[in-house]
């Protein structure tokens, strides 16, 4: 039977001292508790830590793109060697796999980086990814670590998002543990703080947005404390963290790709008879469009707007925004079919 996936996430703040150095009793810890995990599921580590590793051989070091890209640069095979040591003491290989924004939003290749990952698995090789921060663009790079294993995990059908983070879990106003979250509301998003790491990209606001977007699509989130002791093992078992339970959903393997990993280019409004329509599972028709808000290409992926301006929904589009400008008052010219459109 086929193994249950899991992804894994562990943020710099964790992975690291406060000096930046890589805290190798961390890794090896991870090691141990995903070793003994590693015969019950299939599973992706997505290890922040190249950059903070990587920062003290840059001089002067500010933080600057160009000094990041070069942090990592050093830092990566210093991480995945750390990585190697530990899984090694367990008969477990590893894999580098360093991704790009493109790998998600190109159905192809997307498509060639799950294979690529099943035959790790296969193999019995636990996969180790981080961005490829030396060529990623700032306009394609991921947020953080943390959409990247959000996008990970969907794409793939994680049963398991495991988040691993400096904190106990998500706090409240009185700093204690939100031990459940089965609903995103208002009062959820608020307890979130806009502070963050020093060493790391994310904070919890990205944690709960990508949790949010994990469990719409139909997985499992935990967040907790990575540094506690058999913290991962615990969290596996919701002994402690944040539990973020998942919606049922009957989104396919394409659709739940387009929801998550697509880039979006182009942005539409509709109108709300075209919207009633979508939200029945219909395929949008020029003819229900009332503004092009960001021009596209055909076979890009597009933004569907309300007439208040809330996006409700991604589609990729079957012909271009030039074309769509010139028929706007065609009857039975299809913008985007119903397989293709994914409701948010």
């Amino acid at each position: 039977m086929q193994k249950p996936i899991l992804v894994f996430k562990i943020g710099t703040s964790s992975i690291t001292d406060s000096n930046g150095n890589l805290d190798e009793m961390v890794v090896q810890s991870v090691a141990k508790q995903l070793a003994s995990l590693h015969k019950e599921y299939h599973i992706v580590v997505v290890s922040s830590g190249a950059v903070g590793t990587g920062k003290k051989f840059i001089k002067n070091y500010t933080g600057k793109i160009e000094e990041r890209k070069a942090a990592a640069a050093i830092g990566n095979p210093i991480l995945i060697y750390k990585y190697s040591e530990a899984f090694a003491k367990y008969k477990i290989p590893i894999a580098q796999s360093l991704c790009e924004r493109g790998h998600f939003s190109d159905r192809e290749k997307f498509l060639q980086l799950r294979a690529t990952y099943e035959e790790l698995w296969k193999n019995g090789i636990i996969p180790i990814a981080n961005e490829n921060d030396v060529v990623s663009s700032r306009e394609l790079k991921f947020s953080d670590n943390d959409e990247l294993a959000t996008l990970l995990a969907v794409g793939f059908g994680a049963q398991l998002l495991l988040i691993g983070t400096s904190v106990d879990g998500v706090l409240d106003a009185n700093g204690k543990v939100v031990r459940t979250i089965d609903k995103f509301d208002d009062k959820i998003l608020s307890m979130a703080t806009k502070e963050k790491s020093a060493a790391g990209l994310g904070g919890m606001i990205s944690k709960l947005t990508f949790a949010h977007m994990a469990t719409n699509l139909g997985i499992r989130v935990i967040i907790f404390p990575a540094r506690e002791k058999n913290g991962l093992l615990n969290a596996v078992h919701e002994k402690i963290g944040t539990v973020c339970i998942p919606k049922s959903v009957s989104k396919n393997a394409r659709q739940k790709w387009l929801a998550s990993g697509s880039l979006v280019i182009g942005s539409i409004v509709v109108d709300d008879g075209a919207q009633k329509a979508l939200l029945k599972r219909k395929s949008l028709l020029a003819v229900g469009v009332k503004n092009i808000q960001a021009a596209f290409e055909e076979g890009e992926a597009i933004e569907m707007l309300d007439t208040a301006g809330n996006a409700f929904a991604v589609a990729r589009a079957k012909i271009s925004s030039k074309e769509l400008q010139k028929n706007l008052k065609q009857q039975n010219l299809v913008l985007a079919h119903a397989d293709d459109i994914v409701l948010m």
